[in-house]
C-alpha cells in the first residue's frame, strides 16, 4: 500500500486552539500530537510512501514535529513522504487545469496495488493490514471504515452509513439529514482503502467532471456509484471536531481502560523523541489520577489533569480536570479547574480559572493571566 494523509477541514469549533496550527499538530495526552496516530497506523502497516495534504497556513508546526520522519521509519532510502498544499488544488481548478495531477503522478510512481486514505480528527489506533485483508477478500474497488457511535457524540457534518446484509455500504448521508437517529449510528471514519489503478482512473474522470478538490468528499461521491465494502472498527475512537470533544478525548486518557484501548494495543504509537530529565515532585505536592510529561516541577496539587513538558506548578496551586500544554508556569495559590492552557501560558499567583466539563475555559498560547477567568455553561 501507499498512503494519502489529508485533513484539510478547518473545524471552527476548535478555535482558538487551531488559530496558529492545524488540527494535526494539536498536543494530545501530554507528549503526543494528533498526527502521530495516523502516522503510526501507516508505519505499523509497513507503508513506506505517504502523500500529505495540508492547508498552506500553520504548517510550520507539522514540519517541526515530523522532521525527517525517523520515528515513523520515513527517513530510510526506500521510504519517503511528500507534502502538498490544498490551496494549490483550488488554484488549479479555478484556472481550469488538471488539479489532481500531483496525486495521480504520486500514485503512478508509488507502484502500489492499493492506496489507503485517512485523516487526523478521527483519533484511533487502527490495524490497516486487517482492513486490507477484508478489502482483498471482498474484491470491491473500495473499502471504508466505520464505527458504531452514540448519536450524542456525532456532529452535523459527520457522515452516517447503512450496511446491508452482505457487508457493503447501502447508503451514506450527513448526520443532520438522518431522519431516524437511534442510540447508535454507523459513523464513517473517513478511512478508505482502494485499488490504486481504479483510483487513478476515477481521479482523471473526476477532474474532467468538476468533482470536489476535497478527497474525502471525492471518495464519498464514488461510494454512491461503486459497490463499497464496510469494515467495522471496534477499538477506541474519539471524533474530534470542537473544543469539548478535544477536551474529553484527553480526559479519556485518565481512564485506564480507554488509555490502554488506545495506547497499548498491538498498534504501537510513535512520536517525536525528546530526551529530558524526569518530572520532580516535591514533598508538599499532591497528585491524584493525573499524567505528567518530562521536565516538570510539581509543588502544588493535581487532580485528574494532564501536564505537558517543562511545566512548573508552584506551592499552593490547585489544578483539577485541566489540560496544561508545554512550558506553562502556574504560580502560588492559583485555582484552575476545567480548563485548557495552551503553550507558554503563565498564571499569576492567586488567580482563579474555572470552566465546566462541557465548556472548558481555553487560555491561548503565550498569555499572562493576571485576573480571574470564569466561564462555561452546563
Amino acid at each position: 500500500m501507499c498512503a494519502i494523509l489529508g485533513n484539510v477541514s478547518e473545524f471552527q469549533g476548535l478555535l482558538p486552539l487551531t488559530e496558529e496550527r492545524p488540527l494535526d499538530t494539536l498536543p494530545f495526552d501530554c507528549k503526543y500530537r494528533l498526527i502521530d496516530f495516523p502516522l503510526s497506523s501507516i508505519a505499523n502497516a509497513n507503508i513506506n510512501s505517504i502523500f500529505m495534504i495540508f492547508n498552506d497556513r500553520g504548517t510550520r508546526s507539522v514540519f517541526d514535529h515530523i522532521g525527517g520522519g525517523k520515528e515513523w521509519n520515513l527517513d530510510s532510502l526506500k521510504n519517503s513522504y511528500f507534502v502538498y498544499f490544498y490551496q494549490d488544488f483550488l488554484k488549479q481548478k479555478a484556472q481550469g487545469l488538471p488539479y489532481y495531477s500531483a496525486i495521480i503522478d504520486y500514485l503512478e510512481k508509488s507502484e502500489s496495488e492499493y492506496t489507503v486514505f485517512l485523516g487526523s480528527n478521527m483519533l484511533c489506533a487502527i490495524d490497516l493490514r486487517a482492513v486490507l485483508k477484508t478489502h482483498q477478500k471482498q474484491k470491491n474497488k473500495m473499502t471504508m471504515v466505520y464505527k458504531r457511535m452514540e448519536s450524542e457524540k456525532l456532529s452535523a457534518d459527520n457522515r452516517i452509513i447503512q450496511v446491508d446484509k452482505t457487508g457493503n455500504v447501502e447508503t451514506i448521508q450527513a448526520f443532520d439529514q438522518v431522519l431516524e437517529k437511534g442510540e447508535r449510528l454507523n459513523l464513517s471514519m473517513d478511512i478508505f482503502i482502494v485499488q490504486t489503478k481504479w483510483l487513478i482512473e476515477q481521479l482523471i474522470i473526476g477532474q474532467k467532471n468538476d468533482s470536489s478538490t476535497n478527497l474525502i468528499e471525492f471518495l464519498g461521491e464514488r461510494m454512491a456509484e461503486t459497490q463499497t465494502t464496510a469494515y467495522e472498527y471496534t477499538g477506541y475512537l474519539s471524533n474530534i471536531d470542537d473544543v469539548a470533544s478535544y477536551y474529553q478525548a484527553n480526559m479519556d486518557m485518565l481512564d485506564a481502560k480507554k488509555f490502554n484501548a488506545l495506547m497499548y494495543t498491538k498498534q504501537k504509537i510513535y512520536t517525536k523523541r525528546k530526551n529530558e530529565v524526569p518530572t520532580y515532585y516535591s514533598e508538599d505536592s499532591s497528585v491524584k489520577n493525573s499524567q505528567c510529561a518530562t521536565g516538570c516541577i510539581i509543588e502544588g496539587s493535581l487532580d485528574s489533569s494532564l501536564i505537558s513538558r517543562r511545566t512548573i506548578i508552584k506551592k499552593g496551586a490547585k489544578v483539577k480536570r485541566t489540560i496544561v500544554m508545554s512550558n506553562a508556569q502556574i504560580e502560588e495559590d492559583t485555582v484552575i479547574e476545567y480548563a485548557i492552557l495552551d503553550k507558554n501560558v503563565t498564571v499569576k499567583a492567586g488567580v482563579k480559572i474555572s470552566g465546566t466539563a462541557k465548556h472548558p475555559v481555553v487560555i491561548q498560547k503565550n498569555q499572562i493571566v493576571e485576573t480571574d477567568v470564569i466561564g462555561g455553561n452546563e
